[in-house]
């Protein structure tokens, strides 16, 4: 083999150029700019999709324990009675197969029984984690 077949294998097995990695960079840059802002709506409302759908299934639990009990868990009690036995007459739990998720932005639900607008209200605060707001912030709830 030659010298100059020798030089050619060499150059073959350096791998990139720094031009080559800062361009691969900057194109993954751009589009990240252009698609990161379009994806972060869609995580928001991914997460009140997720409210809605737990708020539900916990409706459907405090429903069980009120067939059972003839009454849902008051306020004191809380979500925890659908868990463990509150010494109710009639309970046949647990309702749960865990105890109660926390919200998907990691607060736990706030419930009330008797409730302003029913029998019992469930509500997520949202993101931002007090009454009210608009997008991502907005209260999910029981009775909507």
């Amino acid at each position: 083999m030659s010298n100059e077949g020798m030089k050619t294998s060499i150059r073959n097995n350096r791998g990139f150029t720094l031009v080559e990695l800062i361009v691969v960079m900057v194109i993954l840059g751009m589009l990240a700019a252009l698609v990161f802002p379009k994806l972060i709506p869609k995580v928001g409302k991914g997460k009140q999709s997720a409210a809605k759908t737990q708020i539900e299934l916990l409706g459907q639990a405090l429903d069980q324990f009120r067939l059972d009990t003839g009454r849902y868990p008051t306020t004191s009690e809380g979500l925890n009675a659908l868990l463990t036995d509150p010494g109710v007459p009639g309970w046949d739990g647990p309702y749960l197969k865990k105890a109660a998720p926390n919200d998907p932005w990691g607060r736990p639900y706030h419930y009330e029984s008797p409730g302003t607008h029913g029998d019992y209200d469930l509500i997520s605060y949202g993101a931002d984690g007090s009454p009210g707001g608009d997008g991502e912030a907005k209260d999910i709830n029981s009775w909507e």
